[in-house]
Formats: structure tokens, C-alpha cells, sequence
């Protein structure tokens, strides 16, 4: 009997012991104001991780050409298409070369006097800038590895190709398949600049101007008037004889663009000049003697830009 009473005592201590005082009238008003945080605290936590939508209001996208061209190619199909003889040894114009790939790729390929790239972005310029220099590195690189040192000496040490013909002016000799470091670098270059804008101190000076995927974002942010000072502009820039390659985007793909700020919505609403217009536009209004189209679709590329590109020439 006594040592079931001593257990009961124990028992009862220890309960005593486990019971908590209830909760005061603060700590409950603190639980509950904690109750109400930790939602907000977790909203906040999901807008700080959730990165901010980037609108590219002049179709100035990151990495373009790494979603436009299919993986399984090479090189941006569109350099099959063009022909030497319009940029050997010629002054050319890439208005809205994003980040340059294609502008670097056709002074290699084809042998430019010079090519300017140009671009609204000044970041995509800096990326231009980089690209050139990077293919500038591997390009040296190649030459290099190579096991003999005639050609270090000819191709990247040497730009004027020392077994070149004396007249050539320092143009690459036929055996030549790209263009030397040194000489990809001086003819090669970038700038920052709105192409839309005034006419005035318009000159000859090149002979073959790119505009490639670029007509769209001009008409959606300065509308006609805009997209017929850009043409008229390029027509004024090129030598007699000189030529404009035109990629223009669908009216499709106006539509699906329509949206990107309120100024693109107010001139879509507002377009007169259609796509297919501007074929009529450039030759009768804007002076372009002939055109010829170098291909309706392009192979190479995945869907929507497969784009006609259509050569207009002064």
C-alpha cells in the first residue's frame, strides 16, 4: 500500500512538472502577428527569386542567333546565299547587327574593304565587339597550331600576304580561304547608333548595305514615315551600282509583336505600308533601279525565319 501511495506522488510531481502555464495575452497577440508574416515573408521570398520579364521593344534580343539557325548547322544559312563579288574588296553596311556574328562572319568569308556593324543596344554592340575579338583569338590560335611557320609568318603575323601579287593592294591571294587576324580586326567595327534619324550628311559610302530582319521593329516603333526614312537613308548612303539586301519580316510577324510597348501598338493600328508594298516602294518611290529575289524560303532555320531576302540595287 505505501509503495503504491509513494508512485501516485511521483506521478502527480512529474505532471506537475509537464504542465505549462497557459500562454499571457502578449504572447498570444506576437503568435499571431508571426502566423500573419510568414506568408508575406514567402511571397516576398518568390518575387525576390522571380526574375523580371525582359521586353526587347526593338527586337534588340540576347543570344538571337543561337535560337534562329537549327543546331545542326554550322553557320547561318543565309551566308550560302550571298556571292562574293558583292562584298570582296567592297565598303558594307549591317544595320542592326545584334551581336555581330554575321557581320565578322562575311569580312572572313568574303574578303570585305570594310564592314560596319551597327545596333540601337549598346550592350549587343559590346558583345559584337567581344565576338570579334574572340574569333580573332581562335583565329590565331589556328594559325599557330599549325605545323609550318611559312604560314604563321604569311597569314597572321604578315596581313599583306608577302606571296601575295605586288599590284593585289593587299587583297588576299585566290589561294586564301579567310581573312588574315590583323585584317579581320582593322576592317571589322562597331557602333551604337539609331539608324532612324535625320538624312542630313547622308553620303556615298558604301557599296552594300544588309538589312536583315531589321524592317519590322523600325515600322513598329517610328511607323511609316520612319520605315521610308530608312530606306531612303540606305538609298542615299550607296555608291551608283551599290546594293541593299532586304530580309523583311511577315505581316504575321508583326501581329505576334504588336504588343511589345504602346508605341508598337499605335503604330501597327496605324501601318499603311504592308511587306509585300515594299518591293513598289523601293523601286518606285525610292529609286532602286532593279530587284531580284535570292531565295523565298531558307533552309536552315527554324520556323518563322525562314524569311524571303530579296537584293535591290541603286
Amino acid at each position: 500500500m505505501a509503495a503504491a501511495a509513494e508512485g501516485r506522488k511521483q506521478q502527480e510531481a512529474r505532471g506537475v512538472r509537464k504542465r505549462k502555464d497557459p500562454p499571457s495575452h502578449d504572447e498570444t497577440i506576437a503568435a499571431d502577428e508571426e502566423e500573419q508574416r510568414q506568408p508575406q515573408q514567402q511571397q516576398e521570398g518568390r518575387n525576390r527569386r522571380r526574375k523580371p520579364k525582359t521586353c526587347f521593344i526593338y527586337g534588340n534580343y540576347k543570344s538571337y542567333y543561337s535560337y534562329r539557325i537549327d543546331r545542326n548547322v554550322k553557320e547561318d544559312p543565309r551566308l550560302a546565299l550571298f556571292k562574293r563579288e558583292w562584298f570582296e574588296g567592297k565598303d558594307c553596311l549591317d544595320i542592326g547587327c545584334n551581336e555581330g556574328l554575321i557581320t565578322i562572319s562575311i569580312a572572313k568569308t568574303f574578303f570585305c574593304q570594310s564592314i560596319l556593324g551597327i545596333d540601337i543596344d549598346a550592350g549587343l554592340v559590346e558583345t559584337a565587339y567581344w565576338n570579334l575579338r574572340k574569333s580573332a583569338r581562335m583565329k590565331r590560335g589556328n594559325c599557330t597550331s599549325m605545323e609550318a611557320s611559312r604560314i604563321q609568318d604569311s597569314e597572321c603575323v604578315n596581313p599583306l600576304n608577302t606571296n601575295a601579287d605586288p599590284a593585289s593592294n593587299g587583297k588576299p591571294s585566290s589561294s586564301q580561304t579567310s581573312l588574315p587576324v590583323d585584317e579581320l580586326l582593322k576592317r571589322v567595327s562597331f557602333r551604337h547608333e539609331n539608324f532612324v534619324g535625320s538624312l542630313r550628311e547622308c553620303s556615298e559610302k558604301y557599296d552594300t548595305v544588309l538589312c536583315l530582319s531589321v524592317a519590322k521593329w523600325v515600322h513598329l516603333n517610328w511607323g511609316d514615315d520612319g520605315l521610308i526614312n530608312m530606306f531612303v537613308k540606305i538609298w542615299r548612303l550607296l555608291r551608283p551600282g551599290g546594293i541593299l539586301l532586304l530580309e523583311a519580316q511577315p505581316w504575321s510577324s508583326y501581329k505576334r509583336n504588336q504588343n511589345v510597348s504602346a508605341t508598337a501598338r499605335a503604330h501597327f493600328k496605324s501601318i499603311c505600308l504592308r511587306p509585300h508594298n515594299f518591293r513598289e516602294l523601293l523601286l518606285d518611290k525610292v529609286g532602286f533601279r532593279s530587284a531580284e529575289v535570292i531565295t523565298n524560303s531558307l533552309s536552315g532555320t527554324v520556323v518563322g525565319f525562314d524569311r524571303p531576302i530579296v537584293m535591290f540595287c541603286k
